[in-house]
Formats: structure tokens, sequence, C-alpha cells
């Protein structure tokens, strides 16, 4: 997986540690930002990084 750029699905799904499945669905339903290069998603990591921390965020809000 790069450090650095565009993850596809199945790098987002590992790096989130979650099933590919579920990253997909997240894609779809708009959860989680990405866009789609022809027909295949594509994530900066930048911006997973950034989605990450606002979930730490609200979670903190929620707890």
């Amino acid at each position: 997986m790069s450090d650095e750029g565009i993850l596809t699905m199945k790098e987002l799904a590992e790096y989130l540690k979650i099933a590919e499945k579920t990253a997909y669905r997240f894609a779809l339903e708009g959860k989680i930002p990405g866009f789609k290069v022809g027909g295949a998603w594509r994530f900066r990591k930048s911006e997973i990084d950034r989605w990450i921390s606002k979930q730490k965020r609200k979670e903190g809000d929620n707890g």
C-alpha cells in the first residue's frame, strides 16, 4: 500500500481493517470520501485520514 496519494478499494479496506464489501458500501452511500476513475473507486489517503479524525471527534462527542 502506498503511504501517500491514492488508495484502491482493496488498499482502503486493508488500511481501515474492514471488509472490502463494507468499504464499497460506505463509498456508495457517501459515508467515506472517494471518487471513481472509470468504474473503479479511488480514495485520497489524506482525505481518508481527515475522515478518520472526524469519526474520532464524533465518537468523543457521544461518549
